[in-house]
């Protein structure tokens, strides 16, 4: 029998109004009776489930706290199994106390994110479930919300059962009838395959290429700020943070190193870094910012390429075109509070460089323009808009590697049948690919892996 766990639930950095002390087990509700002593004087194992109960939290006839308990039994919980919160002081010392005394009553100290194990070992849930209840607290962003609950709800699972449920039946049928060829026919049931797993394919693929969405909803754009000196580098990223995290001066080479700071934009984190401006210096400080300003540009995933449109393009400026071929830009055709000697012809070669290419005129010391700018991203990344109507927008690793190995091994299913390859062998890649797809909901994890996404919960969930 597993023993009963317990853990602080909340935080345990800071103090606040209330701090929940957890229990989870066979004996969590009769753990709790030996140190809880209610007001009205009643016994925690004869109360009704999804109850709340006033009485203090004693240790060796000694008051630690004066609590709410709750009782939640089994199976109606979180973990399928009785649990008991504690509701106690938000104090890091007092709910410590609490802890303490649970753990000295008989409860042993849960691992990281061991309740959460629970519940996926005990079918609350499957494990692509599990690893969204972690994307749910990480979430940085509405939108990196709303997708973690999506898949919390279930929704990757029901089409991975779906898709698996089609792959079985085939399996099945064919195996049975290369069993029973007499009662079973495989005449022209290749052709009943291939429709089936070409729908299936294309399931998987946009699941699989979904990652790279995802991974922007989820972790931010990663986006650099590139300019050659006093262009608006840093007043624009003052103006997008909404406060004053950057230096501004009239004077050139004011920023010498990379600034990086996350901002939400629209529901969209951008991961900003702000650079040096680039330019040729004999400033041997000022050219490692301008070095590092470079290796940055190379892996954004957005380049956001702020021009002086007051002043003409120059050597510094070409050199940025250069630097930023093939890549995602928009160009920033800042200070339109002036007048204007920038124009469209001059912007040619960047479009000649980039397919991907947007400008937009701002004024970041006004703050306008800026609007435009979040419509731009959104337009660039996600066509303007993320819909999660229908989408699923996965990010995790682990579920994207199993689902590209899901992918060719049901696009091996379609090149042997149109080889002609008999229906036993097509088998083996049906299996694997029902096989791949399982690993993701959990049906056949093993171990070692579901210790490791498990490690990674914060304790107490």
């Amino acid at each position: 029998m597993e023993q009963t766990i317990a853990a602080i639930s909340t935080s345990i950095v800071s103090s606040g109004a209330i701090n929940i002390v957890r229990l989870s087990g066979n004996d969590a509700i009769e753990i709790a009776d030996k140190v809880f002593v209610s007001k009205k004087g009643i016994k925690l194992s004869e109360v009704n489930s999804h109850t709340v109960h006033y009485g203090n939290i004693i240790n060796k006839g000694n008051l630690v706290d004066e609590v709410l308990v709750i009782v939640m039994k089994a199976p109606n919980t979180y973990t399928k199994e009785d649990v008991v919160e504690i509701d106690c002081h938000g104090g890091i010392l007092v709910t410590k106390k609490v802890l303490e005394t649970i753990l000295d009553a008989g409860a042993v100290l849960a691992e990281p994110g061991e309740f959460t194990k629970r519940a996926f070992l005990n079918g609350r849930m499957d494990l692509s479930q599990a690893e969204a209840v972690i994307d749910v607290i990480h979430s940085k962003n509405e939108y990196a919300l709303k997708s973690s609950i999506r898949l919390l709800s279930g929704k990757l699972s029901e089409k991975i059962k779906n898709i698996r449920t089609i792959l079985l039946n085939h399996i099945s049928y064919i195996e049975a009838a290369l069993d029973d060829p007499e009662h079973m026919s495989l005449d022209n049931y290749a052709d009943k395959v291939n429709k089936d797993v070409d729908n299936c394919v294309d399931i998987v693929e946009n699941l699989w290429k979904s990652a790279d969405n995802g991974s922007i909803v989820h972790n931010g754009i990663r986006t650099v700020i590139l300019g050659k000196t006093n262009t608006g580098k840093s007043s624009l990223l003052n103006a997008l943070a909404k406060e004053e995290k950057a230096i501004v001066t009239d004077i050139e080479g004011t920023t010498r190193d990379t600034l990086e700071e996350q901002i939400n934009l629209g529901g969209i984190t951008l991961c900003l870094v702000d650079t040096a401006g680039i330019r040729d210096t004999d400033d041997y400080v000022e050219s490692i910012g301008v070095k590092k300003a470079k290796e940055n540009a190379e892996n954004a995933d957005l380049i956001i390429f702020v021009v002086d449109s007051s002043r003409e393009l120059d050597e510094n400026d070409e050199q940025i075109i250069s630097l930023i071929k093939d890549k995602k830009v928009i160009v920033l055709l800042n200070k339109n509070d002036l007048d204007s000697v920038v124009t469209e012809k001059d912007l040619q070669k960047i479009k000649e460089y980039n397919k991907e290419f947007i400008a937009i005129s701002i004024s970041a010391k006004n703050e306008t323009g800026l609007d435009t700018l979040e419509n731009a991203i959104k337009e660039m990344f996600f066509l303007g808009n993320i819909s999660f109507d229908d989408e699923i927008y996965i990010y995790n690793t682990r579920q994207k590697n199993l689902l590209k190995e899901a992918y060719e091994s049901l696009k091996l299913v379609k090149s042997g049948i149109a080889d002609g390859m008999s229906e036993d062998f097509l088998t083996i890649d049906l299996m694997n690919a029902y096989e791949k797809l399982g690993v993701i909901i959990g049906e056949a994890v093993e171990d070692d892996v579901a210790n490791q996404i498990f490690s990674k919960f914060c304790m107490g969930k």
